[in-house]
């Protein structure tokens, strides 16, 4: 893409919990601000624009929600402008910044968002209001059972099996055990998973994220006004957005419009940042990537749409193998992912500042070794919208 080169220069996330009762919904959202404030060396007077990231107003209970975090953001006087489409609001947010930047209308732009996810009551029960109200809801329909449903066609067409989303599970918290700002940092074995509590088969409680409460924020800048103050940043290369049938019965059955098991909007969205970024072969140019999966089974298809893997049956041998965890050929979530943490409004901002962190070369116990080329996604609606990005040092 011809114009203005886009670099991340500061990145905030807080520690992500259950509940957070010491800290109203602004509060958590400053955290993540002020973070990447002094993480970019700069102050409110810097920002030129927000973009702010915020899940359905019933996840917070209050309507527009975003109005509380105008002066926790520094946003008064400011364009603002509020981002929600579900799982993928955090990614969205981010992109949207980015092009705020790479337009040429701004120099220097601010993303961040909060939830709390786990104090907004029955999250499932909002969810539920997703689908069409007619002929879908009714089920009931929510996030849970729409991806086993995924989960059981991913093992009737690949040969997944139970053990096999239990292997997400266990390398994923061992990642998450290396990241003090993980919600779920206790290690466990397959047999762990095994033994949980069944959810929807064969989705398990160890196989679904948490719902936790967090902050995070990006601070997204012109390559002009990065090397004018001779600042450090890591580079946006590539960015893409895609969706896929609204109606979850054009998933299933003999001809789907989109294979349920699949990904097919995320394979998409894919294609669009790879192609702006100049990846040909992602499985030898990609180093490290954090791709936004809620429950265990989910990972895998998304390593596939990523194309991680040459095809759905080695991603599954690939994954027994050791390939996808911190060491082997390219880790998939070594943050813990949002299987480990799911603040909705900023979980996929997470993905994308972890990635950031990880070509940065900062990102601690959890670092992989000689990353410089990442990739992150978000995933939205009833599996329907999806969102993606490519970072390089």
């Amino acid at each position: 893409m011809s114009g203005n080169r886009v670099g991340i220069i500061g990145i905030g996330q807080s520690e992500f919990r259950s509940r957070r009762d010491d800290a109203s919904y602004p509060d958590l959202v400053r955290e993540g601000v002020i973070r990447a404030m002094e993480d970019a060396k700069l102050d409110f007077d810097a920002i030129q624009a927000v973009v702010y990231s915020l899940s359905p107003d019933a996840m917070v209970g209050i309507g527009n929600a975003e109005r509380l975090g105008v002066d926790a953001v520094g946003g008064r006087n400011k364009p603002f402008l509020r981002i929600n489409n579900g799982g993928a609001t955090g990614i969205s947010s981010a992109v949207a910044a980015y092009y705020h930047v790479a337009s040429g209308m701004f120099d220097v732009v601010l993303t961040a968002g909060a939830d709390k996810i786990g104090e907004c009551g029955d999250s499932q029960t909002v969810l539920n209001k997703i689908w069409d109200p007619s002929y879908e809801r009714p089920l009931p329909l929510g996030t849970i059972n729409m991806l086993a449903m995924s989960a059981v066609r991913y093992m009737d067409r690949y040969g997944m099996t139970e053990e096999d989303m239990a292997r997400v599970t266990v390398k994923n918290r061992h990642h998450a055990s290396l990241n003090p700002k993980a919600h779920l940092r206790k290690p466990v074995t397959i047999e762990d998973v095994m033994a949980s509590r069944l959810i929807s088969w064969p989705i398990k409680l160890l196989d679904c994220c948490p719902q936790s409460s967090g902050g995070a924020a990006l601070v997204l800048a012109s390559e002009r006004f990065i090397k004018d103050n001779h600042l450090d940043a890591v580079w946006i290369t590539g960015v893409g957005h895609s969706a896929e049938t609204y109606w979850m019965g054009d998933r299933m059955g003999n001809n789907p419009t989109a294979e349920h098991a699949d990904a097919y909007a995320l394979g998409r969205s894919f294609e669009k940042s790879y192609r702006m970024a100049g990846i040909t072969d992602p499985m030898r140019q990609v180093q490290v990537a954090e791709l936004y999966a809620p429950f265990s089974n989910t990972e895998y298809h998304s390593i596939d749409a990523a194309r991680l893997s040459p095809k759905p049956v080695e991603t599954i041998q690939r994954m027994r193998d050791g390939e996808y965890q911190i060491g082997g050929r390219i880790p998939i979530n070594p943050s813990g992912g949002t299987l480990c943490t799911n603040a909705i409004a900023v979980t996929a901002m997470a993905r994308v500042a972890e990635v950031a962190l990880q070509v940065w070369g900062r990102a601690g116990d959890h670092q992989v070794k000689g990353a410089r080329l990442g990739v992150a996604s978000g995933n939205g609606g009833d599996h329907q919208i999806f969102g993606t990005m490519v970072i390089e040092a």
